[in-house]
């Protein structure tokens, strides 16, 4: 529906691919929910807004920084950059246009809150290059992609930490496995030009990992729910989170990149079951 000079800038910060930005509001909702916001669909609203704002500069400047390894991998060498659909000074002042939208949704939030968000700055510009000096970026992104728990708990609330560093712990390892996942499409070219990752570093294992990389997220968010409500029946909550992260870990085929995509963008769905179990211990209130 864009008029065709701007389709190059919206696939630059892929708002023709949504899953990103879901994958990112899904943690700033859960930090909000469980920690009783439910009543604030107004911060909800602004931190969609934020998530789809942020997500978009985050994948200009990811594309900005790997201009080069994206045209020698197959699956990125048409990107806008890459391609030279997009220059890469048009790239910054996007980037400067999509971050200036971030900020509108920063200044909703109270300070502590902003003080929070201004916390990830330093991770999001050293993600680009993780991936050159270390086989788990995944963990990285980890840290990066699901900070909007912590934005979104401290908004509403500045006690109960031990729960959100269960909350965030959990995330994080719940976006290493649905990022290994994603990282199966490229193992071949990634080895070929020298990206590191760990659907390649587990190799044979993969499944595994991956595996193990939920059964974690679910154990810290088993002790999230349990720090905010000590009784067995919050933990029933997880139950459907579970069922779903295990049948994508039970019926991954590492060797099929449909499967593999499918899997990964499945996450959006783990993500609403997960904020709704988060609403449900969250609305109970503390025990």
């Amino acid at each position: 529906m864009l008029p065709m000079p701007l389709r190059p800038y919206a696939r630059l910060a892929r708002f023709d691919r949504p899953i990103g930005w879901w994958l990112l509001f899904w943690p700033c909702a859960w930090g909000v929910l469980l920690a009783g916001g439910e009543e604030r669909w107004g911060l909800l609203l602004w931190l969609l807004v934020g998530s789809v704002a942020m997500r978009g500069a985050g994948c200009v400047y990811n594309d900005i920084v790997d201009a080069d390894l994206d045209r020698s991998v197959a699956r990125t060498a048409a990107r806008p950059i890459a391609s030279g659909q997009v220059s890469k000074e048009a790239a910054w002042t996007w980037l400067g246009v999509l971050c200036i939208v971030g900020l509108v949704v920063l200044v909703q939030l109270r300070w502590q809150a902003q003080v929070m968000a201004l916390g990830s700055i330093a991770l999001v510009a050293a993600y680009p290059f993780m991936k050159r000096i270390t086989w788990w970026p995944q963990a990285w992104l980890g840290l990066v992609f699901t900070w909007g728990c912590l934005v979104g708990w401290i908004e509403i609330r500045t006690d109960h930490l031990e729960a959100l560093a269960a909350l965030y712990a959990g995330s994080i390892v719940w976006c290493m496995g649905y990022d290994t996942i994603y990282a199966l499409q490229d193992r071949e070219d990634d080895a070929l030009v020298g990206i590191r990752s760990a659907a390649l570093r587990l190799g044979s294992r993969v499944r595994a990992g991956i595996t193990a990389f939920y059964a974690l997220a679910l154990a810290f968010w088993a002790l999230a729910f349990w720090a905010m409500r000590p009784d067995w029946v919050a933990l029933v909550a997880l139950v459907p989170v579970a069922l779903h992260l295990g049948f994508q870990a039970l019926t991954l085929d590492p060797d099929d990149g449909d499967n593999a995509l499918y899997r990964f963008r499945s996450n959006r769905d783990a993500g609403i079951v997960m904020a709704l179990a988060c609403w449900v211990v969250g609305n109970a209130g503390v025990m």
